[in-house]
């Protein structure tokens, strides 16, 4: 990771962490007021609890950014990888109890979207020809749905994400300024984004869950 030049910081500004391993990735960024002070994505398709919280502490140093001056953290909740998911959503759960913060969960299909006006639709292959995909008429957007590759629900406007119309943005920026336009007004905590059950056979005793 580069080195670069960090201008001091106004106090006034808030410092969101956002971060994101709902597939095959460990995703993080810092944004203090409205500059990305840093942020790295990581093609990883295991071991991301392992390396997820390293990256984040990474990144507050380059950013030169204490865990006590987060104003919030933000984190995907999915749809995608379930254990993925559940790795980052306990994490920002967990971060934001101990520094007394907000945690504000955001649909990676609403990152994708993020920066682009007009009608459209956000997109994520989740294999086995379907895709996870979410319509936004508008201002208005649809419940995120899984759906058959070669039988989408019609829509208006270009297909972003997969291969059609790149995001405007990186995941973990789009998520880390969607969090500093909503951590303000009292969110739930996050809670993950399920469009399709965990692929792993049911085990004998029940698995831990993550309380709403």
């Amino acid at each position: 990771m580069g080195s670069h030049i960090i201008e001091p910081r106004n106090d006034s500004s808030p410092a969101i962490l956002a971060f994101d391993t709902s597939f095959a990735h460990c995703a993080a960024a810092v944004l203090v007021g409205d500059v990305v002070v840093a942020q790295a994505e990581e093609p990883m398709a295991k071991e991301q609890a392992e390396r997820l919280l390293v990256l984040c502490e990474e990144l507050l140093a380059q950013a030169g950014v204490a865990y006590n001056e987060l104003s919030a953290i933000g984190v995907g909740t999915g749809p995608g990888n379930f254990t993925g998911i559940r790795i980052s959503v306990s994490a920002a759960r967990g971060l934001a109890l101990g520094l007394g913060i907000p945690a504000v969960g955001i649909s990676v299909l609403e990152a994708l979207r993020f920066g682009i006006d007009g009608p459209c639709a956000s997109a994520i292959d989740a294999r086995r020809a379907q895709v996870y995909l979410q319509v936004f008429d508008g201002e208005v957007a649809h419940d995120p749905v899984l759906s058959a590759a070669d039988d989408l629900p019609p829509f208006h406007g270009p297909l972003i994400g997969l291969q059609e119309h790149p995001p405007a943005h990186p995941i973990a920026e789009a998520i880390a300024r969607l969090t500093a336009q909503r951590y303000r007004d009292a969110p739930q905590r996050p809670a993950p984004l399920y469009l399709r059950p965990a692929d792993a056979a049911p085990a004998r005793d029940a698995p831990p869950v993550i309380l709403p």
